[in-house]
Parts: C-alpha cells; structure tokens; sequence
C-alpha cells in the first residue's frame, strides 16, 4: 500500500536518519512491533523503557510510511467534540478521553526534551467558526470544557481580527498544543530502543501470524520467523487489513509547506497551531524554520495514483484559501505531498485485542487527527495490558466499546 504522494517535507529535510538492518534469521523476544513509523516507534519506547524486550519490523525504511507525510498538529482536541463524545459514551468517559489526550502533551513534551533536537515546540490552538452558523456548537464546546477546568479562552470577530489578522465569527483558544518533527522523532526513539538492548528491523515484511496457547509466530516474507508472547500490530492505516472488516474509513489529505517567511509576518501564526469548524477543515502551523505548513482538502481517494495526480491542484486549492483568509501572504508550496489517514466514525482510536486474532494479538490504531496523541495513550495502555493491568481507556479505545446513544 502507497502511503503517500509527492515531496513530503520531513523526508526531504531530513534524509535516512540511521540504517536499521533487515531481519533474516530466526529469533525469539518478548515482544513484536509490526510497524515503525511513529506509533511503533512510541510503543517500543514505552515498553523498552520499563525491561520489556521488543522487537520492531518495519516493512520499508524506519519511518516512511505515513509518518513522512504527517503534519504533527499534537492536539488534546479530538476532532469529535467533547459535546458529542458525552453524547455518545457518556460525560465521564468524554471528560477523561480529553483530559488524558491533555496529558499526552505533557508526557510528549518531556520526552522530546530527553530525545533533543525533534522541533519539538509548544503552541496554542485556535479552533474558529467556519461560518455564523458554527458558533453556537462552538460556545457549547467551550462552555464544557471550561466546567472541567480546561485552560481556554473564546475569541470573537474583533478579537481574532485584532491578534491573528483574519476574520471569523468566532473562535476557541487553547493554551495547550504543540507540534514536532514526527520523522526525525520516530529514528530518535527506536535508536534509544536500540540502546536499550532490544531490536529495530526495516525492509522486513511479515507473511502471517500463527497463535497458540503459549504464545505466538510471526513468520516473514523471506522465510525467517519470530517467535513471541506479544504481537502489536501497529502499522497504521494497512493495520485494518489484518481484520476481517474494517473499523475506518480511509481517505486522502494534502499538505505543503511554503518558504521560509519573516517572523514579523507570521506574527502569532508562529507560535499557534489554527483549524476551522468545516468538515474536512483547513488548518496551519509554522515549522521551526519558519514555514507556514498548510493542509487540509481531504477526500475520500485511496488510490495512490489518482491522489499523486491531485497533489498539485489541491496544494493550489490549500494555498488559495489561505490567501483569503490572510490577503497579505503571499503563499508558495514548496514542498507538497498527499497522504493517507484514516477515520473512525466516534474520532476515537482502538488499542488492545481483537477476537478475530486472540488475545496476544493487539492492534495500535491512532486513527484520526490527533493520531501522535493518541499513540502517546496508547504506548501506556497497551503496556499495561501486557503487564496485566487497568488503564482507565482501555474500554473506551477497545473494539468493544458500546455507545449510548443507539
């Protein structure tokens, strides 16, 4: 499965980072990664830190797949409201999905400082009302989440004016956001696996999964096997194929970063991440060297050819919109790419086991737009299933979550 479409912009400013060897022997470990992008790459880390021995397969190069094309928007906002997430799972289960994606910030944070030199930087978010008719959802939003003590602030029309020099009937302000570079933090991460004793493998695709009672083999492509007690399928968006119907709906988003622009032209746009109430939504951050990067325009293509021809026309379209909103940016891609994500219909992700594979089998699916977020969850959740203890989410991220209001 093609991931991705055109110049994504971590790829071309950071090259391969580190070789990894490819696995061709037989080996035995504790654990298994089927995936080395990002999520992998969190959940070895989580793992390795606390004696687990893992082993992480990645069937291209460490990182290429859609983390090379994600725009590292690390957000506690799910795309699904906390209003309609209360609606659906109750107001505590909503309350606290919020509350924990708030924490992932903090404990990305603190890791990016260890690892050093992944652009990790913190931000703001401001979420405004595509139009007139979307401020009313919006005040609700903000209304609950000041209740349970999230730091946020509603801007209206002068006010987004006045400190951010676009106009829009409204907008919500949060104090906690951040963004990164998810490449060069997925090689940084699976070195210090590495360093940690446990193993790191690339160019190595795993044929299929054999369970038993005591535990599990994954068998490879070129005939090498691994036998363990754990599997975590954490390959992303091709993770669904190795379930019996799928759980998401995957898409196509496009992004591009423009040149580098002046500080004293980004103004606040340098330090705030910005999206919109619209579905899909356009939204924007600045990178450390500061370029605006832009994305949005996704549709529902899943054909990589057909998404490589569109690259250009929607970086054009992205580029276009942005103009609008800020008539004095004078916006050039640069480097532009299209990639595939996935949606799942509550905004939530899934972590832990599903029956069609057994119990030693668990899937990692950070799907949605705050993937990186989730997968932070998700390397705490799923090592506390491993070590046979309760993580608050982990019914409310499992495939058998049951909602309330059907």
């Amino acid at each position: 499965m093609d991931l991705k479409s055109g110049y994504p912009f971590w790829t071309v400013k950071n090259g391969l980072l580190t070789p990894f060897p490819q696995l061709t022997h037989d080996l035995q470990t504790e654990t298994v990664i089927i995936g080395g992008g990002i999520t992998g790459a969190l959940i070895a880390d989580e793992l390795s830190r606390y004696g687990h021995q893992v082993a992480v397969l990645e069937r291209r190069d460490v990182g290429w797949g859609s983390s090379a094309a994600s725009t590292a928007l690390l957000q506690y906002e799910i795309d699904t409201h906390m209003v309609h997430l209360a609606e659906q799972y109750g107001e505590a289960n909503a309350v606290m999905a919020y509350r924990r994606c708030a924490d992932a910030i903090r404990s990305l944070e603190s890791l990016a400082a260890e690892l050093g030199n992944v652009a990790f930087s913190r931000q703001q978010s401001l979420y405004f009302a595509s139009q007139e008719e979307d401020v009313a959802a919006l005040k609700a939003e903000i209304a609950m989440r000041k209740r349970y003590g999230f730091e946020v602030a509603w801007l209206d029309r002068p006010a987004i004016e006045a400190g951010y020099g676009f106009s829009a009937p409204g907008a919500i302000l949060s104090s906690l956001a951040a963004s990164a570079d998810p490449y060069r933090m997925t090689y940084h991460l699976l070195e210090g696996v590495v360093r940690r004793g446990s193993k790191v493998f690339d160019r190595t695709q795993v044929e299929r999964l054999e369970s038993d009672d005591q535990g599990v083999d994954v068998r490879l492509r070129n005939g090498a096997m691994l036998r363990c007690q754990q599997v975590i399928i954490a390959a992303g968006y091709e993770s669904q194929s190795w379930l019996p119907s799928p759980v998401a709906t995957n898409r196509s988003s496009y992004a591009f970063v423009t040149d580098p622009l002046p500080r004293e032209m980004l103004g606040k746009l340098g330090h705030t991440l910005v999206w919109e109430s619209a579905r899909p939504y356009l939204y924007l951050r600045s990178t450390q060297e500061g370029r605006l990067l832009i994305g949005g325009e996704d549709d529902d293509e899943d054909i990589a050819e057909r998404r490589d021809a569109r690259v250009m026309e929607k970086a054009q379209t992205l580029a276009a919109k942005v103009e609008a909103l800020w008539p004095d940016l004078k916006i050039n891609p640069t480097f532009c790419w299209g990639g595939t994500f996935a949606e799942t219909d509550d905004g939530l992700p899934y972590f832990g086991p599903h029956e069609a594979l057994g119990p030693r089998v668990h899937f990692a699916m950070a799907y949605g737009g705050n993937g990186i977020t989730y997968s932070m969850i998700g390397a705490q959740l799923l090592r506390a299933l491993i070590e046979r203890r309760q993580h608050p989410l982990s019914a409310l991220f499992s495939f058998q979550r049951e909602r309330h209001d059907t």
